[in-house]
């Protein structure tokens, strides 16, 4: 996989709307951020477009993007917010110039969708916070992401989970939103590396729809093709009468398997929203005294 170059105080970075509607003081606040880390943020042109659901329409959205994609002056692209829409403009993108000047992509959720084209062309990318989410998302957080963008890229060490299970392994990261994952499996974008270790998070979801995608996930073989998992954020779920935790559901999902599991990777729709390099090569270490993650 090729990391994207770090970034330096003074560079340019892209702030586009593939997806959702975003608001101007959001767009505001980000930008203040952004400057204080010694960056330039630069709008796209239609960042701030409305069509219906989107942010613009596909068109437009996609124009962002693409150039922010093939610009030598922007240094990493800040997806505003996720939501919808990602889906609808991934295969209208020419790629060929970014895989020539690859840049740092930002962004969790949706933004999964972008992420998992990125990883199946070879190129590293960060999930994490994105202006939406900024205001939200906690100070610690915060400056891993800065820290991460700026080539100060360190382990996590996370305390042990009754539902860990212990292992090591060392293998390329992949992953994101679990229900955008299922929404593009089999497609031409799906990225289906056997070995890999994968993270996933959701939000907002009924119990009994983590475990039909995990159960789906687990007849098309994929959930026996890894070698580990990382359970980020299962937030805001709706509980009704299933009587089993989303992380449950998932431990159950994966219990005829011996690869290492780590639960409780704080990453997702939560405060703590810590960033992950997907594409990277990490090593898993999950023992009964805790759980360290180290990119590679």
């Amino acid at each position: 996989m090729i990391r994207p170059p770090y970034l330096q105080s003074g560079d340019k970075v892209a702030l586009i709307s593939p997806a959702g509607i975003i608001a101007e003081s959001v767009l505001q606040y980000a930008e203040e951020l952004l400057h204080s880390w010694g960056l330039e943020p630069v709008r796209g042109r239609y960042v701030l477009s409305q069509c219906g659901y989107f942010a613009g329409t596909d068109a437009e959205r996609a124009e962002d993007l693409q150039g922010a994609l093939d610009s030598e002056e922007i240094r990493a692209i800040f997806c505003t917010r996720g939501g919808y829409g990602c889906l609808r403009i991934v295969e209208k993108l020419d790629y060929s110039m970014f895989q020539g000047n690859p840049k740092w992509l930002v962004g969790f959720s949706d933004i999964t969708v972008l992420h998992t084209k990125l990883t199946s062309l070879g190129i590293e990318s960060l999930h994490g916070p994105m202006p939406q989410s900024f205001e939200k998302t906690t100070g610690e957080a915060l400056e891993r992401l800065r820290c991460f963008l700026f080539g100060e890229v360190t382990s996590y060490s996370l305390p042990p989970h009754p539902l860990n299970r212990e292992g090591v392994v060392r293998s390329d990261l992949t992953g994101g939103n679990l229900s955008l994952l299922h929404c593009i499996r089999s497609t031409v974008i799906e990225y289906r590396q056997k070995g890999a270790v994968l993270f996933i998070e959701d939000v907002g979801e009924n119990l009994y729809a983590i475990d039909r995608m995990m159960q789906s996930f687990k007849l098309t073989g994929r959930l026996a093709d890894l070698q580990g998992l990382i359970v980020g954020g299962f937030s805001e779920m709706h509980a009704g009468s299933f009587g089993k935790t989303a992380e449950e559901i998932i431990r159950e999902a994966v219990e005829e398997y011996d690869y290492s599991l780590c639960f409780g990777f704080p990453a997702g729709h939560i405060p703590g929203n810590y960033p992950l390099i997907l594409g990277s090569s990490i090593e898993l270490s999950v023992e009964q005294e805790g759980c360290e993650i180290t990119f590679l």
